[in-house]
C-alpha cells in the first residue's frame, strides 16, 4: 500500500495531508455535537415551571450548570430579564452571533479541503501525464504499450486519492451544516420565548 501510495508522486502528500485533517475535523466536530445535544426540550420546560413561580435563581442555577451553548444563551436570557426590550435583544443577538461561531467552528476547512483536493489530484495526473509523454518523446516513440499505461495509471493515482478524500468530506460537511441549522433554529425559538420574560 505504502508503495502504491508513492507511486502517486510529490501532489499525493497534500491529499494525504488534507485527509488527515479532515479525519481531524470530522471526529472532533461530531464530539462537539455529541456533548452539546443535551436534552434542551426537558431543560426549556423545567425553566419554564421556575420561572412562572418567579425561582429566578434556580432557573439560572439550572440553565449555568448544564453544560452546552444553548443552555448558557438561557443564562444570559434569564441574566438580563429586567433590562428592555431592545437591550435584550442586543445582548441576546451578540450572545447568539457568539453561538453560531461555536458552532460552524472548523467547517470552512472541511469545504475548502472537498474543493482543493480534487484539484491536487487533477494536477498531480496532469504532471505525471506531462512526465509520461516527455518520456515517449525522449525514447523516439519507440515505447512498449506496457510502459506507456503504467505511467498513466500511476497518474491518475493522485485523481483517484483526491476523490477519495472529496467526496466523504463533502457530505460531512453538509452534514455538519444541518446541525448547525438545527441548532440554530431551536436557539432562535428559546430566545424568542425568553424574550417575554420579565
Amino acid at each position: 500500500m505504502y508503495e502504491f501510495i508513492l507511486k502517486g508522486g510529490v501532489l499525493i502528500w497534500p491529499i494525504l495531508f488534507c485527509s488527515v485533517a479532515s479525519l481531524t475535523i470530522i471526529i472532533e466536530r461530531f464530539w462537539f455535537f455529541h456533548r452539546i445535544n443535551v436534552k434542551i426540550a426537558n431543560l426549556l420546560s423545567r425553566i419554564r415551571v421556575l420561572l412562572k413561580e418567579n425561582c429566578y435563581d434556580e432557573a439560572l442555577h439550572l440553565a449555568e450548570e448544564t453544560k452546552g451553548p444553548l443552555p448558557h444563551i438561557i443564562a444570559v436570557a434569564i441574566k438580563i430579564r429586567k433590562k428592555d426590550l431592545n437591550e435584550k435583544e442586543r445582548i441576546l443577538n451578540r450572545a447568539g452571533s457568539k453561538f453560531v461561531r461555536i458552532l460552524e467552528k472548523n467547517l470552512n476547512f472541511l469545504a475548502i479541503i472537498a474543493n482543493i483536493t480534487p484539484l491536487l489530484g487533477l494536477l498531480g495526473t496532469v504532471v505525471g501525464m506531462i512526465q509520461t509523454f516527455m518520456k515517449i518523446q525522449l525514447l523516439g516513440g519507440n515505447v512498449d504499450v506496457v510502459v506507456l499505461s503504467g505511467g498513466i495509471w500511476q497518474a491518475l493515482i493522485t485523481t483517484a486519492a483526491g476523490l477519495t478524500v472529496a467526496i466523504p468530506t463533502m457530505v460531512f460537511f453538509h452534514y455538519f451544516e444541518e446541525k448547525v441549522d438545527e441548532q440554530i433554529s431551536i436557539m432562535k425559538e428559546i430566545a424568542s420565548d425568553l424574550l417575554t420574560v420579565e
